[in-house]
């Protein structure tokens, strides 16, 4: 039998959240947003993700598979993906985030809930 090129993915992200809280995690899958966005555009494009598929471990993508993950993401049909688009992709991609995902959100919005009770005191 021949051999298979095979990706397996391991999802770091619940160990992240954990680490990092849920607005760290945020802020971190910003950062890896910046690091695939086209500078001009402000979203990721074929090109910015295809030049920089190597970030990811993924230099050898085919043009296909590149085509197939934007479409993945895009949910407003624009053929790129801006950062919620990416944000929710990869919160998407962890099952077991998205088993947590309440958990976060709660998370989240008590964060907020703190820092708006700062402001108004």
């Amino acid at each position: 039998m021949g051999s298979r090129n095979v990706v397996v993915f391991e999802d770091f992200f619940p160990a992240m959240v954990e680490k990092l809280g849920a607005e760290g995690f945020m802020k971190e899958l910003s950062n890896g947003f910046q690091l695939l966005v086209d500078g001009d555009k402000g979203v990721i494009t074929f090109e910015s993700l295809k030049r920089n598929s190597a970030l990811l471990g993924l230099k050898e993508m085919s043009d296909e598979e590149v085509v197939c993950m934007l479409r993945e993401g895009d949910l407003d049909g624009d053929g790129a993906l801006n950062e919620m688009e990416f944000c929710t992709l990869m919160l998407r991609l962890s099952p077991e985030l998205m088993n947590n995902s309440r958990n976060l959100l709660v998370e989240a919005i008590l964060n907020f809930y703190a820092r708006c009770q700062i402001c108004i005191n």
